[in-house]
């Protein structure tokens, strides 16, 4: 499959269907139109070719030409930088610097926890689960602050974020509706966005099949 936007295919992202950052990656190309061709992987046989052009055989994995990039924050920079428009990223040095440390710190926080629930033991995902059900909460008057997260509009910030709550129901976490509500409405302003919509494949989809219905 490729997004159909108005430049023309030149690159093939390699993806699959249930990863969160392969999902936030095909975000990105979908909030800036950017045509390109999708290859699924499954995580479990990644076929041979995947390991000639990346030595850890891991996804998403980017191709433009003859660059090949595979690690998931420097595709998504990369995409900012080769398609400046729009624009995902700050223009300033100390608002871009603020926000490399903010994706940083939602992998390392928060995405990490995600994995622990995904691959651990049952203790393991009970503790990771518990764990990031409170750093959410601890922080959900932030998202009151502004229409996108500490922004006024849409960035790479956003595009992690999206992807990392929109599974919130697969990992077993149910966010409290009063509580939350700021986390929850912020949530819902991303899911609405077309670009998100079309982002999605259909085992996403499947994570919460009433919301588009």
């Amino acid at each position: 499959m490729a997004f159909l936007g108005s430049r023309r295919a030149l690159m093939t992202l390699y993806t699959n269907k249930l990863c969160p950052s392969c999902h936030r990656a095909r975000l990105v190309l979908a909030e800036k139109g950017i045509s390109a061709d999708m290859v699924e992987v499954d995580p479990n046989h990644p076929q041979e070719d995947l390991y000639e052009l990346n030595p850890y055989g891991t996804v998403p994995m980017l191709v433009d030409r003859d660059l090949v990039l595979y690690e998931s924050s420097v595709i998504l920079e990369y995409l900012e930088e080769r398609f400046p428009h729009p624009p995902l990223m700050p223009v300033y040095p100390v608002s871009r610097a603020r926000s490399r440390l903010m994706m940083l710190r939602i992998d390392r926080d928060w995405y990490s926890l995600a994995q622990k629930i995904i691959k651990g033991n049952e203790n393991d995902q009970k503790a990771a689960r518990r764990e990031l059900y409170d750093s959410l909460l601890s922080v959900a008057p932030v998202f009151a602050e502004t229409p996108f997260f500490l922004s006024e509009e849409f960035s790479l910030v956003d595009c992690s974020l999206a992807a990392l709550l929109w599974r919130l129901p697969a990992l077993g976490i149910e966010l409290p509706k009063v509580e939350a509500k700021p986390i929850i409405d912020y949530a819902n302003r991303l899911f609405k966005r077309e670009s998100f919509i079309s982002s999605l494949s259909d085992a996403e989809r499947e994570m919460r099949p009433r919301y588009y219905a």
